[in-house]
């Protein structure tokens, strides 16, 4: 059975290689991955099979037929499930490790049935699957027959497979880029290590953590003054966005639009892709744009944690505390204590990644769902009956139709897409298929040779113009307003989408930051190094200087402000998760460590790989703290003083 295994499990590889090779566009050769991929996959294997034989032993002491049984069982199983992740990182090029552990039943349900895998042709192929396997296993029993002293030297090379790959395990290849190294992974026995890790190590942390009122280089200082509440400090954050505006008369409306998938490969100034948002091209030219922004984590649940707090991360991100939210505030707090009222809008269920409950617990005047949409509007191309709700622009035109004409506070108002997400069903697709067509040739001038190589994702780049379309229609009705000239917008993404190979670690972080206003008078763009953790703090200090609204004096934003630097430079320090249960990556100045190697960062976001000990040293040590501090607040609940205690 052990010998039939290898051989599928060979099978599978090739499969997987083929796969991904065939159907994505990729800067590297089947070869350049082959020795790490047969290091990695006989490793796993023979250090697996070592483990089963020592099962094997024990159940066989009661019963040979039930040792065979459960070790032919056991091997249906793990077969199935690496065909399983072979598909999901065939989807999404990233393989599946603690990230499974961090979503809910409901929320897993609702990402496989959007995918349409949930039916029941799936259902009966994986069935008929199974029993094949099993025997298939069963007739290697029957045909595959050896002398005894062949078996003594394949239990030998088994029992020496355990101790060898123990002590000498195979490591990834670090010089390769990030999809690389993800596809010369094993993808079992990455997600049993990442699952070892987190049911085993999970929740440790070490109450050792020190008070730091931060380092020189950053932009700001922090005053770090109750270690029972590590993440509070006193601050004075600087007014950097003033002297880009009109003198403000009255309390200026927020718009914040967040939209779904949007990375800076494939939008704005600079895009190594090439530009799929001509809208928001032509707006960056009357705007204030960071070309070298990042989000905070590398899937959407970090999102308004990121935006509206700098909130640390939790175990899964800040939004999977909502059973017990610790005390915190964010903007949309501050100001709602300076009489700003909120309005968050999403096409999507408010539930899915708890999103919902963070809203609430800032006591919004109005939230709206795809509960809350007129029966008019068709909700948005489907697989197997299920979709995620409703696209782009019936989220704008839905929600202008619900806002008030008159309202005698200012607002902020947060409007979320959904649209540019797997499966990437996009409305209108005739259309879209034409005009992805013309993109390529007329806008962004690709040659004919090149154009095959962008049409392998074809129905993405479609959802991409989709909602660029959609903010461009929105910006049209939304300047009909009279509000429209006291008015901020802020326009980010929530991370790269990771199905169109990546260039490093850091590209799926890399998102457009444009903040747009009639009141702007000198639009610009910024090569500073800035953050989804800036924009809060760098709102408020401008606010509080414009038009006196009160800060609080004690605060928990992890970020600096947004750096107006016009050569790339970085100045701020920061944890990033790539996905839920996955801190992997901390950043501070122009050093990034990332799942245990040092880069150096340069304009434009690249990284390089480099050996400095004294400063892998500094990294990993304020890395740790943070993970310390981290846990201690997930597992006290002891975020910001409640005012008593202050």
């Amino acid at each position: 059975m052990s010998l039939i295994f290898i051989g599928i499990m060979g099978l599978l590889r090739v499969s997987e290689m083929t796969l991904i090779f065939t159907n994505h566009i990729l800067n590297f050769s089947i070869k350049d991955t082959l020795t790490y991929s047969l290091f990695q996959d006989i490793s796993w294997n023979l250090y697996l099979l070592g483990l089963l034989f020592i099962v094997f032993l024990f159940l066989s002491i009661f019963s040979v037929k039930l040792a065979r049984y459960a070790i032919q069982l056991f091997f249906t199983l793990a077969i199935l499930i690496h065909i399983a992740l072979i598909f999901y990182f065939f989807k999404t090029l990233i393989p599946l490790g603690k990230d499974l552990f961090g979503y809910s039943t409901d929320d897993l349900l609702m990402t496989v049935k959007a995918s349409g895998q949930l039916n029941l042709i799936s259902l009966t192929g994986g069935a008929l699957l199974a029993s094949f396997i099993f025997i298939l296993l069963n007739l290697g029993i029957r045909l595959l027959s050896f002398s005894l002293k062949a078996y003594l030297y394949l239990t030998g090379v088994l029992i020496l497979s355990i101790v060898g790959s123990s002590f000498f395990p195979i490591g990834q290849n670090l010089t390769a880029n990030e999809v690389q190294r993800n596809i010369e992974l094993n993808k079992s026995r990455f997600l049993m290590e990442q699952a070892f890790d987190y049911w085993i190590y999970g929740s440790e942390y070490y109450f050792d953590f020190y008070l730091r009122s931060g380092n020189d280089d950053l932009i700001v200082q922090k005053e770090f003054t109750n270690d029972l509440y590590p993440f509070a400090h006193r601050a004075e954050y600087p007014d950097v966005l003033s002297p880009y505006f009109d003198s403000l008369q009255q309390k200026p409306d927020i718009v914040f639009i967040l939209v779904e998938s949007l990375g800076k490969a494939y939008s704005g100034k600079d895009a190594y892709l090439g530009s799929f948002t001509p809208f928001l091209d032509s707006l960056e030219q009357h705007s204030l744009v960071w070309t070298n922004a990042i989000s905070s984590t590398g899937r959407t649940f970090g999102l308004h944690p990121g935006i509206m707090g700098g909130l640390p991360f939790g175990e899964k991100g800040f939004l999977e505390l909502f059973e017990d939210f610790p005390n915190h505030q964010t903007l949309l707090s501050v100001l709602r204590e300076n009489d700003y009222e909120t309005r968050y809008f999403i096409g999507a269920d408010k539930n899915f990644d708890n999103v919902g409950s963070f809203i609430e617990y800032q006591q919004p005047v109005q939230l709206v769902d795809e509960k809350g949409f007129d029966p008019k509007f068709p909700r948005t191309p489907s697989i197997g009956n299920f979709s995620w709700g409703y696209a782009d622009k019936e989220l704008f035109n839905n929600a202008l139709e619900k806002l008030p004409n008159n309202v005698s506070k200012p607002q902020i108002r947060i409007f979320q897409t959904q649209t540019s997400h797997d499966p990437y069903l996009v409305p209108e697709k005739p259309y879209y298929e034409a005009k992805l067509q013309s993109h390529l040739k007329d806008y962004l001038d690709i040659s004919q040779d090149k154009i095959q190589d962008y049409l392998a994702y074809s129905d993405i780049y479609m959802t991409i113009l989709y909602a660029d379309d959609a903010i461009r229609d929105f910006f049209r009705e939304y300047q009909k307003r009279p509000e429209f000239a006291n008015t901020i917008f802020i326009i980010t993404g929530d991370h790269r989408l990771p199905e169109i190979p990546m260039a490093s670690s850091l590209d799926r972080f890399h998102v457009p930051l444009i903040i747009y206003s009639p009141l702007i008078n000198r639009p610009d763009y910024f090569k500073g190094l800035s953050s989804h953790f800036e924009l809060t703090p760098s709102l408020l200090a401008f606010l509080e200087k414009q038009v006196e609204i009160k800060l609080p004096e004690e605060v928990i934003w992890q970020g600096q402000v947004l750096d107006t630097a016009k050569v790339f430079q970085s100045r701020i320090a920061m944890p990033l998760m790539r996905n839920k249960n996955q801190l992997l990556d901390y950043l501070n100045g122009e050093y990034l460590l990332s799942a245990g190697q040092l880069y150096k960062i340069s304009d434009n976001l690249n990284i390089d790989p480099i050996a400095d000990k004294d400063m892998f040293t500094k990294l990993s040590g304020e890395f740790e703290d943070f993970k310390n501090k981290n846990q201690y607040m997930i597992q006290t609940r002891k975020l910001l003083p409640p005012l008593e205690d202050k």
